[in-house]
């Protein structure tokens, strides 16, 4: 598809679009641009808040897909594109994780409909943001892992939460508020029951919540809140780490730019 100049109509086909967290502000420049081009937004409304839809266009066409299978979804996408509109698909979070787009990218290019992706700021992200930390501590964690546990969608075998938590790097849990015992079970067979733990619920929303407890009272602290969607977890020891110092800055460290 062709570069969005400013001051032109888009080109009619499929634009998916990160929405970010739910903050307005997170959105990147082209959302913002495409947001207020397009001819119709089709959003997941159970996910993505109103205030992301401030600054569309007065006469687009506003479409919530909370309550449709991934067919009708198509079905309207694919009837707009052929009529020549431009449509944004607006997605929480990034399109690259947990947005079911793979489908979506298929069945697209089978009706050969143009479409490209706008990455967007994922919930791990606007987490550290909010809590003012780096997930990765010089000399304590340099790894992050994002997963989720086996719900309505099963995780391969390979892929199972307590193998993930033998690491102990800084782990992103997603959609996992529905089984939290299960996950605090499966996390303390690795982590110390002290690890610190930030519960995340509707980040960027104006009614969002983080709580930050020692793993051992995730599970009850996320009952007591009653907190069940868009929830999300980050167990790392970096959340209570003074750290070491990176490498990058440090006077002793020679590069290409900064020479003895």
């Amino acid at each position: 598809m062709n570069a969005i100049d400013p001051t032109d109509s888009l080109t009619p086909g499929v634009y998916i679009v990160g929405a970010g967290p739910g903050d307005p502000d997170l959105l990147t420049v082209k959302a913002q641009k495409l947001l207020a081009k397009a001819d119709v937004i089709v959003f997941a409304d159970s996910l993505v808040p109103k205030q992301i839809l401030q600054g569309v266009r007065p006469d687009a066409e506003i479409i919530q897909t909370a309550n449709k299978t991934l067919e009708e979804i198509l079905a309207i996408v694919v009837e707009r594109v052929r009529s020549q509109l431009s449509v944004v698909r607006l997605h929480s979070g990034d399109p690259s994780l947990y947005s079911a787009i793979h489908e979506q990218m298929q069945a697209l290019a089978e009706a050969d409909i143009p479409f490209e992706v706008i990455p967007g700021i994922s919930a791990f992200q606007a987490a550290a943001a909010k809590l003012k930390v780096e997930l990765t501590i010089p000399g304590g964690v340099q790894t992050i892992i994002l997963t989720r546990i086996s719900g309505r969608t099963e995780v391969p075998e390979r892929e199972e939460l307590a193998s993930l938590a033998a690491h102990q790097a800084s782990l992103c849990l997603y959609l996992s508020a529905r089984h939290v015992e299960e996950a605090q079970a499966k996390l303390a067979e690795h982590y110390p029951s002290d690890t610190p733990v930030a519960i995340c619920y509707r980040l960027g929303w104006p009614d969002e919540k983080i709580l930050l407890v020692s793993l051992d009272k995730m599970a009850v602290s996320t009952r007591d809140n009653k907190l069940i969607r868009t929830t999300m977890y980050v167990i790392s020891p970096a959340l209570g780490a003074v750290g070491g110092r990176s490498r990058l800055y440090h006077p002793e460290h020679t590069h290409l730019f900064r020479q003895k």
